[in-house]
């Protein structure tokens, strides 16, 4: 017999996340990837709270300053790939990641897309996606902030094709908005909070920490 969890652990294994973390930070003139917050850089931070969800594989897709960002996850359980055309855009790293995931042997139901500097995302709320993804029964469960839908968002096997044709600098919230009717979304307030330049990120520490 099957117990609660390991049923969880089946339903859920072939959920992967895609971490964006391949843009050059022009905004904020240094690799946004590499800033600390809660004593660790934006890229392990993100990617140790995919870790710890019920999301597998984890997939990071790093580019433009890879060879400084690697070294800050290469030692965690995850899969590193390296988009070499990261200057095109979202899409292309997209694209990247959706790649990987379609040569590995097991059978890829459904990913969840987020972005590194989206830093007040949890492990329950990745998992909020998971379990709405099975209750809803809807292909796409997108968060909802700021009076707009966007990521992190879960998409079904379905839209992976939709998403690798992505052009240039358009992001998954394209495919959401091409395809309201098929999607569930919960809330997250702090979703609309990113990091792209020096201004945010003081406004960022001091949030969280009460002094720049």
């Amino acid at each position: 017999m099957v117990s609660t969890t390991e049923q969880k652990e089946t339903e859920t294994s072939s959920i992967a996340i895609i971490i964006l973390a391949a843009g050059a930070s022009t905004r904020m003139g240094t690799p946004k990837q590499l800033l600390l917050y809660q004593g660790r850089s934006f890229v392990h931070h993100i990617t140790e709270i995919a870790i710890a969800s019920v999301c597998q594989p984890v997939v990071v897709v790093l580019g433009a300053n890879a060879e400084q960002i690697c070294p800050q996850i290469k030692q965690l359980p995850i899969k590193v790939v390296k988009n070499l055309d990261w200057a095109c855009g979202m899409s292309a790293s997209i694209k990247s990641g959706l790649e990987l995931l379609n040569n590995l042997p097991q059978k890829i139901e459904a990913v969840v897309i987020t972005l590194c500097d989206q830093l007040f995302i949890s492990p329950q709320l990745i998992d909020r996606l998971v379990d709405a993804y099975y209750s809803s029964k809807k292909p796409i469960i997108a968060c909802e902030y700021g009076e707009t839908l966007g990521v992190p968002a879960l998409f079904s096997q379905r839209f992976f094709s939709e998403l690798a044709t992505l052009k240039e600098t358009s992001g998954a919230k394209k495919v959401i908005n091409n395809n309201l009717d098929e999607v569930f979304s919960i809330p997250f307030p702090l979703g609309s909070i990113d990091i792209d330049t020096p201004k945010d990120y003081e406004q960022l520490l001091l949030m969280t920490t009460g002094s720049p």
